[in-house]
């Protein structure tokens, strides 16, 4: 049985071009059919509709923006929900709120499918060298299922129990994420605006305990003023936004998410949103000066 795939962004495109190269006999669908070319390259086969892609598969990978994508896709609310999941796998690998993703989760079994939460951490090189990290949940059965076919897109699967616990899990991961690299760019502004030498900053932190995987890839965008996305600015804004929810839902103080919610608005509200996470750097000098250097 084919497996589905919709939804050929910054990230679905990269992870699908890694399941077409690993011989998983794939049919794809975006909403912009240009960006199909590639797996057609590289032997997927590229379907006409949406509704295509689940007439042809058994287990439907969803990679999508937000929640109004997924419905739309799903033909939520409408007779061709039940039509689309009965007897598959619904396997979500995007970001929503954990209500959303336990709600779909009911709508799919009751319609007589299978759902399974499949979030990744990483950013679009991760995707592209297949490093991503995996989260799990769902039923057991179908979760133990969709395991394999993640090999070719991560590193790592790791289980997550039941829904929503993996989206939860995302949400905790890209919490320090979004404060990590807010961290680092207010950093490399301070040293900047001090007149150190920015090449010189970055060689000390890379040498210390502070180093990562994330600073080694965010730092050299910074140094060459490279905003060509990773991950964009407008989905990390999302993605705070789903965080601070979740707080606020739980009760939970986010005093840093709080700090960085506000310069990313600024940085998405600047016309910065389709630029790396690193732009936020424009509102942290806007901050500054009034005006954001050349």
């Amino acid at each position: 049985m084919r497996v589905g795939f919709i939804g050929l962004g910054v990230m679905g495109r990269p992870m699908a071009l890694n399941l077409a190269r690993a011989g998983t006999p794939l049919v794809v669908w975006n909403r912009t059919p240009a960006r199909c070319a590639p797996l057609r390259d590289a032997g997927a086969e590229v379907a006409g509709s949406a509704e295509e892609v689940f007439e042809r598969a058994g287990t439907v990978l969803l990679m999508l923006a937000d929640e109004t994508a997924v419905d739309t896709v799903l033909g939520r609310g409408t007779p061709d929900f039940a039509a689309r999941v009965a007897g598959r796998a619904v396997v979500y690998m995007g970001t929503t709120s954990p209500e959303y993703s336990a709600a779909l989760e009911d709508a799919v079994r009751e319609a007589g499918g299978a759902y399974v939460e499949a979030p990744v951490s990483g950013s679009r090189v991760p995707a592209e060298q297949g490093q991503l990290v995996a989260m799990l949940a769902g039923d057991p059965s179908a979760a133990a299922a969709v395991r394999p076919l993640l090999a070719p897109m991560c590193r790592e699967a790791f289980d997550c129990g039941a829904v929503p616990g993996a989206l939860l899990m995302k949400l905790s991961v890209n919490l320090f994420l979004i404060t990590q690299v807010t961290g680092l760019t207010e950093a490399f502004h301070f040293a900047d605006r001090h007149g150190l030498d920015r090449r010189r900053f970055l060689e000390v932190l890379d040498a210390g305990p502070m180093a990562s995987a994330v600073s080694r890839m965010k730092a050299p965008k910074l140094l060459a003023r490279d905003f060509a996305v990773q991950a964009a600015a407008t989905d990390v804004l999302k993605n705070n936004r789903l965080i601070a929810q979740a707080a606020r839902r739980a009760g939970l103080a986010s005093p840093l998410l709080d700090v960085c919610h506000a310069l990313f608005d600024e940085t998405v509200a600047g016309g910065h949103g389709g630029e790396d996470m690193v732009a936020v750097l424009r509102a942290l000098e806007t901050r500054t000066d009034g005006t954001p250097a050349g």
